[in-house]
């Protein structure tokens, strides 16, 4: 059973939940993190007592220094300082950071050659053969999304055996089988009615768009090695079965469990352990039914673009990537249409320069360029 842990993001969903699930472990928190909401993140400080607290919005650190003055909690801000969390010893380092902002974090606890539990999806993406070389030479990921922990959970015991198929399964969101012309009446408010899982807003709407699964893909490929065609999204609308892979042989061996975050969380934290988690036990009975579906990508392009880019390898996923955040923000800002966010992504990719070399130089301009692009073209 691991001891303790350094949590960055820790305001956010995963974050809270990881923080359930260390509380009912009796696992410490040494060090946590978030981006901007420094009044839970001063709750979160004197109910937890780590030894550390950083806030990546440097304007809003005199005001946190100030309000935990009296506890001796050492307070920090900033990029540097998160990456300093990051390679903190601990037996575990948890990157729930949302975003790009999470690549620097992980690129920092791998080179220090920390285990972490992984729940920002743009390591993986945008940081492609950079991130994966680290961890394979000086770290290790284990995943926390659902749909990969239960890819992860299904290769124990396999013995070596090889992948023939990894079924990635989606949920499939508030607009699954609409149509493109339906989607261009799509507001906010429609899009952040999740049917499944209670997520922050970024991930939410791009569980809308199917770029969550898209990212996802992504990241099956780089954590399992695959190829992209071997990464089969299926639509299953009651989030039962998180995932499933076939083996050579036929057979199909698939993870199911109740929706609920906290048991991929925790498995991360107690691999190769299993312990009781707060989560309510799943009844098949309850369930009834499990249904399956194709993901229309001509109406969900972000999910033709994600497919595109990691075939395309290089920083291509980092322009995808880039270019979602980018939409994302302008669509929850009442900027541009909901149809928009997969038009930008596909178009950025066909017009924005991608490098085949992967290191943090050309990710970062090829993400920078991305950006640009959409604010220009919005």
């Amino acid at each position: 059973m691991i001891k303790d842990i350094v949590l960055l993001g820790s305001t956010g969903s995963i974050g809270t939940q990881t923080l359930d699930v260390c509380e009912k472990h009796g696992i410490r928190p040494l060090a946590l993190s978030c981006g901007k909401n420094a009044e839970l993140l001063e709750r979160q400080a004197r109910r937890y007592r780590p030894d550390t607290v950083c806030i990546a919005d440097e304007s809003l650190y005199g005001g946190l220094k100030q309000s935990l003055s009296d506890t001796g909690i050492k307070v920090t801000a900033g990029r540097d300082a998160l990456c300093e969390l990051a390679e903190t010893e601990c037996d575990r380092v948890v990157n729930a950071v949302v975003g790009f902002a999470g690549l620097y974090p992980t690129v920092a606890a791998l080179k220090a050659g920390r285990t972490l539990a992984l729940a920002n999806k743009e390591s993986l993406v945008a940081g492609g053969d950079l991130v994966t070389g680290l961890a394979h030479e000086k770290g290790r990921i284990i995943p926390i999304d659902s749909e990969h922990s239960a890819i992860f959970q299904c290769l124990q015991g396999s013995a070596g055996n090889k992948i023939k198929k990894i079924l990635l399964t989606a949920s499939g969101g508030p607009f699954y089988g609409y149509t493109f012309e339906q989607l261009k009446a799509v507001t906010v408010a429609d899009a952040l009615k999740h049917p499944t899982w209670a997520m922050g807003r970024k991930i939410t709407i791009d569980s809308a768009t199917l770029m969550n699964k898209g990212l996802e893909l992504i990241e099956a490929v780089r954590l399992f090695d695959v190829t992209a065609d071997q990464v089969e999204v299926v639509v299953h609308r009651q989030s039962v079965l998180h995932s499933a892979i076939e083996y050579e042989d036929g057979s199909v061996i698939g993870q199911l469990g109740p929706a609920d975050m906290r048991i991929p969380i925790q498995y991360a934290l107690t691999y190769p352990e299993r312990y009781e988690t707060p989560s309510a036990s799943l009844s098949l009975f309850e369930v009834g039914t499990l249904t399956f579906g194709k993901a229309d990508e001509s109406v969900f392009i972000c999910l033709a673009a994600a497919k595109r880019a990691v075939k395309l390898g290089g920083t291509a996923c980092a322009a995808v990537n880039g270019a979602n955040e980018a939409a994302v923000s302008l669509f929850l800002d009442g900027k541009i249409s909901f149809d928009s966010i997969g038009r930008l992504v596909m178009d950025t990719l066909d017009n924005v320069g991608y490098s085949a070399e992967t290191t943090l130089d050309t990710i970062e301009q090829t993400d920078k360029a991305a950006r640009e692009y959409v604010f220009a073209n919005a």
